[in-house]
């Protein structure tokens, strides 16, 4: 096994057919994907996954940090793949336009998220509270699917059945002895992944930038109109966008700064820092949204990626260990593409692992996954971040370059570069379960 730490004495010892690390969007979503391809549908009475999937969350329960996101096509596409898509949309109301406007110059601009494609349906932007989403997908999963208040002391790998086969079993052990055996780990623990770490990825990178995070909470409603608004100044950015009648979500983008460690954790000093120091020039508007936050979900956090190149060439997999989500592809927040790739992540390594191909072991597919993946997750942190440097103004460049990069901003990258970009947030990923081959000559199995 793996040397993450010692654990206690094992006491108990498990057989599932997928564990998850890690409760949030991307490990939800994957568990239910594993579920709903027939990977891990199995049920049993162990209280532990029911013999399928467990998921194992070090919490005590599910965290909703971050507030909200917005959930653009791709991610609804998933969504729907995943089965619950139609739980979201009638309770979020889309929103199709960004209104920017640039602080420093006055100017301001309008632009569509739908980049050069149709829009109808439910595949439309919509803002979403992030619990909402977990809690959707969590309300799929069997009971006893998600241990909550587990935490890994080690991760390891061996023969199936104790022999010298092909194939072999992933085995972590928690802190309280136990040791869960399965024929596919997934590590969806986030940025600083556990799991990641012992794959021997490339630990994330700091972006020199940090982002405020807050909802807004109005009991006798806001009034204000449905779209994304932003505002642009020397190595700021801030937006906030309705999430339902009494709910604004809100962020800062800001260059790293040292009052960021000191008020970390404690909502009247961030509140404090955005409205006195940060944003003291933002418009009236932005800071009584700003004001009338929640403290429980009001955060501020560096901003850190993993670079292009090492998604593309880093050992994402393992046998039959791999990750998903942020534990894989951290991003920066700039395209709002971090929870829909992790759900993306889900439905394309659900559907690996459950193809029909001639040897369909578990490694073959977890290595097939990663080979799908790969270039999409690295364009999309590619691009997050170019969207986050340009929209900024590149205030860490010399004068010159940064006049540059703004005059980039201003002229082209929002008439033409961001619908580029947009594009990629039409991506469909497909369904859980891939069609047969065309020469298969039997009955097609009848999807749940």
């Amino acid at each position: 096994m793996g040397d993450m730490g010692g654990g206690g004495e094992t006491k108990d010892v498990i057989d599932v057919e997928a564990v998850v690390v890690g409760a949030g969007i991307a490990g939800l979503a994957t568990a239910l994907a594993l579920r709903r391809a027939g990977f891990a549908a199995r049920d049993g009475g162990d209280g532990c996954g029911g013999g399928g999937v467990v998921v194992l969350e070090r919490h005590a329960e599910l965290r909703a940090t971050g507030a909200a996101l917005t959930v653009f096509p791709n991610g609804w596409f998933a969504l729907r793949a995943l089965g619950v898509a139609h739980k979201l949309t009638p309770r979020y109301q889309p929103y199709e336009t960004s209104v920017v406007t640039n602080l420093e110059s006055g100017a301001t601009q309008v632009f569509r998220f739908g980049g050069h494609k149709s829009r109808s349906g439910e595949v439309r932007v919509r803002p979403v509270h992030r619990r909402a989403l977990l809690e959707a997908m969590a309300e799929e999963l069997p009971p006893g699917t998600i241990r909550f208040s587990s935490r890994l002391a080690s991760i390891g790998t061996e023969p199936a059945g104790g022999g010298g086969g092909g194939e072999e079993l992933a085995v972590v052990g928690l802190d309280d002895g136990t040791v869960i055996r399965s024929r596919v780990l997934v590590g969806c623990d986030g940025v600083h992944s556990a799991v990641a770490r012992w794959l021997g990825m490339a630990e994330p990178a700091s972006s020199g930038r940090s982002c405020v995070r807050g909802l807004a909470v109005y009991p006798g409603g806001h009034g204000v109109r449905k779209e994304l608004r932003q505002f642009l100044s020397h190595g700021l950015r801030a937006g906030m966008v309705p999430i339902s009648d009494t709910d604004i979500y809100w962020f800062v983008v800001n260059n790293t700064v040292p009052a960021e460690r000191e008020a970390a954790g404690d909502p009247e000093k961030i509140l404090r820092e955005v409205t006195d120091n940060l944003g003291r020039h933002l418009p009236e508007e932005f800071l009584d949204v700003a004001r009338h936050s929640d403290p429980d979900n009001l955060t501020w956090a560096p901003l850190l990626y993993r670079a292009p190149w090492a998604i593309l060439t880093g050992r994402a997999a393992r046998g039959p260990v791999t990750v998903a989500g942020d534990a894989f592809h951290p991003m920066t927040p700039d395209m709002a593409q971090g929870g829909c790739a992790a759900l993306e992540d889900a439905v394309v390594l659900a559907r690996a692992l459950s193809s029909r191909s001639p040897s369909p072991s578990p490694a073959d597919g977890v290595a097939a996954y990663v080979a799908e993946r790969r270039g999409r997750a690295a364009w999309i942190v590619a691009g997050a971040y170019l969207s986050g440097y340009v929209q900024q103004g590149s205030t860490s460049a010399p004068g010159v370059r940064a006049a540059a990069v703004k005059l980039f901003r201003d002229w082209i990258f929002y008439r033409f570069v961001f619908p580029l970009l947009a594009d990629t947030m039409w991506f469909d990923c497909g369904d859980l379960i891939a069609p047969p081959p065309r020469d298969g000559g039997g009955e097609e199995e009848a999807a749940d």
